[in-house]
């Protein structure tokens, strides 16, 4: 007779590899960029993701890595029954970001600090769509051929497959709202 604790624990190894395979498709990685990535053979990652191989910690810290994500979260271990939300801020490409959403292959939402000094563009495109909240500052965005600063207050939505960057206008720290959907995904606001 099983008990409902080898349940969980069975749930979550036996959901590993779907989770991976939604975070990887929500990022739009192929499993060649990710083998190229993480080291770790497409065909490893291919069983991976179908369940023909169990994941071993060597190649989910390499994974989680490559994800920026926590390894409890990359593999949707269950809460420990503590309600508090331990938010955990990490610095990535010179900005502090908190994420705020953590359900694989669903939008993912971030709040996002830029400091002043961020105000060198870079436009990328990649598959999605993004939704901005400014919530303190101002924020310099550049999208397509369209160059603007947004203040505290005003939002923007796009579609990422156009180049574009965001960052500060030089002049302030910004603090935003980030919402990142797979493509076709868009932000819905209710009227009331």
């Amino acid at each position: 007779m099983q008990n409902s604790d080898d349940a969980d624990v069975r749930a979550v190894v036996d959901g590993v590899g779907p989770r991976l395979q939604a975070v990887r498709a929500a990022r739009g990685i192929t499993l060649a960029d990710l083998a190229e990535r993480t080291g770790i053979s497409t065909s490893t990652l291919s069983r991976l993701e179908n369940g023909q191989r169990r994941a071993t910690l060597e190649l989910l810290l390499s994974l989680a890595r490559v994800f920026h994500m926590p390894l409890d979260e990359l593999v949707g271990a269950p809460e420990s029954g503590d309600p508090r939300i331990r938010l955990r801020p990490r610095r990535v490409n010179g900005r502090t970001v908190v994420p705020l959403a953590h359900q694989p292959g669903m939008p993912q939402a971030w709040k996002i600090v830029v400091p002043r000094a961020h105000a060198v563009p870079r436009l990328k495109t990649h598959e999605g769509t993004e939704w901005l909240y400014v919530l303190t500052g101002r924020m310099r965005l550049i999208v397509g051929e369209r160059d603007m600063t947004l203040t505290a207050g005003e939002a923007a939505e796009f579609d990422t497959r156009v180049p574009h960057w965001f960052g500060s206008d030089g002049g302030a720290d910004a603090e935003i709202l980030s919402i990142f959907g797979s493509q076709g995904q868009r932000v819905h606001v209710g009227h009331s």
